[in-house]
């Protein structure tokens, strides 16, 4: 059986042995992620290639992106206590609309109750017709009642108050 001998030069193509192989690998993952993070922050343009500018784009975007999120932060706290106090505004508003609707089924059943009971003021008597046919001076007592006014049931000659200084002259 013959063994291989692996020359250093073989090893090196799979894994870098020396600290220079390795230092320029790692050089070129962060010129990448530089190359990446240039792309992110203004994506569309043709990335930066100076990393410095690349390192400033990068702080202005993280202190925009905080700034906002700060002022959401503040916006979203606004906003929850907008909803407690609709919340409560609601709350309120929806204890008024029951005691309202109660009420409301309160005076409902008043009106309900006085128009069923019998009315405490009694109709006017009916007065015949020919009481009040012309010509006729027909003396029929008239039945006030306290608050309501009667003259409209009399005869229009007795309303008439026209000849009144003429059969009642005023006492001297």
């Amino acid at each position: 059986m013959a063994t291989q001998h692996v020359s250093p030069r073989s090893e090196s193509v799979s894994q870098p042995s020396s600290k220079a192989c390795r230092e320029k690998l790692r050089r070129d993952k962060l010129n990448e992620r530089f190359l990446e993070l240039g792309a992110v922050l203004e994506p569309g343009k043709t990335p930066k290639m100076d990393k410095s500018a690349i390192l400033n784009d990068a702080i202005r975007v993280m202190t925009e992106l905080r700034s906002e999120a700060q002022k959401l932060k503040e916006s979203n706290q606004s906003l929850q206590e907008k909803i407690k106090e609709l919340k409560a505004e609601k709350n309120e508003l929806r204890d008024e609309k029951q005691k309202l609707k109660a009420e409301k089924e309160s005076l409902e059943q008043q009106i309900k109750f006085l128009n069923a009971r019998p009315s405490l003021v009694p109709h006017p008597p009916v007065i015949p017709a020919a009481a009040f046919a012309a010509g006729q001076k027909l003396m029929m007592p008239v039945i006030g009642y306290p608050g309501f006014p009667m003259w409209q049931f009399m005869p229009p000659s007795d309303v008439d108050t026209t000849d009144d200084p003429k059969s009642c002259p005023p006492v001297a």
